[in-house]
């Protein structure tokens, strides 16, 4: 019975917890006067940021110590997102690789601090802000998504690079299959691993993959603070005034 009290005491116990700084006494460096607490506003800022995608300002492919075989989302099961392509799109936006939370949700960008949803409407891309539940209602204005490397993670540097160039194949196929004119790697990491190139530019590449065009914009990720809203949505709407044009020249 004692056992049924403390469960029933938690929910209580953490509703008055959240609406004061209190600090747990985690024992990170034990010294003579004792141990130092944690505020409870920093572990929500580390657990939040477990769930997000790294800073890409912070990680280039290849160059993490964390080695993707160790521990991470490596042991975890595997769980797929699906895609959302259709043939002769205008523009497949195309991510590093799924963030973890997003494939258990099911649906794309589902987290709360990733800028994506909100940028492509206010760069034009979609006439009302779709939310990540309707992720699928992308299709309708002529875009698509998918991801270099298909496998989930807490986190971006928990992937190796040869995960890239393994998928690069993959990717090239879908790419010839679904035929969209342009192809937009958020981010610079995978298209750097995938092209094998040291040295990216934003915007517009100078070479195709899988034949379509092939740009690069900021990530839209809460974490990337070199860009601000208004920077990325001045560089995604960039691709939208490219794409409007009429359709590219048949491949």
């Amino acid at each position: 019975m004692g056992g049924l009290q403390t469960i029933l005491l938690v929910p209580s116990y953490l509703s008055i917890i959240s609406s004061r700084r209190f600090s747990f006494p985690l024992r990170l460096n034990r010294s003579a006067k004792g141990h130092r607490s944690v505020p409870l506003s920093s572990l929500h800022r580390r657990c939040a940021n477990e769930e997000r995608r790294d800073e890409e300002a912070l990680w280039t492919v290849g160059t993490s110590a964390h080695n993707p075989t160790d521990g991470g989302s490596q042991n975890l099961p595997m769980v797929r997102l699906p895609d959302l392509l259709s043939k002769n799109l205008k523009v497949v936006f195309c991510g590093i690789n799924p963030a973890l939370s997003a494939a258990l949700a099911g649906h794309h960008f589902s987290s709360r601090s990733n800028r994506f949803w909100r940028v492509l409407h206010l760069a034009g891309f979609t006439p009302y802000l779709i939310q990540p539940e309707d992720d699928r209602t992308i299709l309708q204005f002529g875009c698509g998504l998918t991801a270099a490397v298909q496998r989930p993670t807490v986190k971006a540097s928990e992937l190796a690079n040869r995960e890239f160039h393994e998928a690069a194949e993959g990717l090239e196929r879908k790419l010839r299959r679904y035929r969209p004119d342009y192809l937009a790697f958020l981010g610079k990491p995978a298209f750097a691993a995938i092209s094998r190139q040291r040295k990216i530019g934003w915007g517009k590449q100078s070479i195709r993959f899988g034949g379509a065009e092939v740009w690069v914009l900021p990530n839209p990720s809460g974490l990337n603070r070199a860009f601000s809203l208004e920077a990325l949505v001045s560089s995604y709407r960039d691709l939208w005034t490219a794409s409007r044009g009429t359709r590219l020249e048949s491949r």
